[in-house]
């Protein structure tokens, strides 16, 4: 469970409806049919956008936002480390009953095993990466529209509230709850925006460059087993995709 996902995203709403509690009678601030053209509306305009097998997975993609496990950079390279020194002392049969959890590294190891060429292993974990990231951007693409369509649709409702009011001017009953539907639908498009979609947009793109850097990381440390490489060398290379202030300094 991410905690900053969840405390971010239930501060902000709740903060947003304490001051709609202390504004008076929070059901002034309901109004179904700026629900209907913010809320739904954006939905249908993002739907557009996106075939419906990408706009159906979004959920799942979401979902990352607030369960998602990923192993560290240095939990990934000590890994790399101790299957290049078994492949080293066994061969690459020796990696064959290696307990490795992380699926992409799993994939690369089977490829060792099975003794296929470098280039083909480099060529098919290279696509693999490149797929995943698209996908993953994919969802983000579809957050960020959902936040760039909101307050536009927003701004619909808004115009329709003020066409309504200024054409029901003799009508002084009309006038208020058109001039509601003018507001709510910019409050509720700037919520939904900034509130929602954008927040998640960012923390999917934070998760997309974590899991790309890791493939990467592993990428690297599989084309290194299968060259051959001496274990600290390979150790010293994968080092590289952690912040030098990370990197554990050796014991003198």
């Amino acid at each position: 469970m991410d905690l900053a996902t969840l405390i971010g995203l239930l501060g902000a709403i709740g903060f947003v409806l304490a001051a709609m509690f202390l504004a008076g009678d929070i059901m002034m601030f309901v109004d179904v049919q700026s629900v209907l053209i913010v809320f739904v509306g954006s939905i249908f305009v993002v739907m557009s956008n996106y075939t419906m097998g990408q706009f159906v997975g979004i959920g799942k993609i979401m979902g990352k936002a607030f369960m998602f496990k990923i192993e560290s950079p240095e939990e990934l390279i000590q890994k790399a480390v101790d299957m290049a020194d078994a492949a080293r002392k066994g061969g690459f049969l020796a990696l064959e009953e290696a307990e490795i959890d992380n699926p992409f590294m799993r994939k690369g190891v089977d490829m060792l095993v099975d003794g296929h060429d470098g280039e083909v292993v480099k060529a098919t974990l290279s696509k693999d990466i490149l797929l995943t990231t698209e996908r993953h951007e994919a969802g983000v693409g579809l957050l960020k529209a959902l936040g760039d369509v909101a307050p536009a649709m927003g701004m619909i409702g808004t115009l329709i509230g003020l066409v309504a009011m200024l054409s029901n001017m003799d009508d002084p009953k009309a006038i208020g709850p058109a001039m509601a539907v003018a507001l709510l639908t910019t409050l509720y498009g700037a919520f939904l925006a900034n509130v929602i979609a954008l927040p998640l947009a960012g923390k999917l793109q934070i998760r997309t460059e974590e899991e790309k850097l890791n493939q990467s990381l592993i990428l690297d440390a599989i084309l290194g087993i299968q060259d051959g490489q001496n274990p600290r060398v390979i150790e010293g290379i994968l080092k590289n995709y952690i912040a030098e202030s990370k990197r554990a300094v050796p014991e003198e």
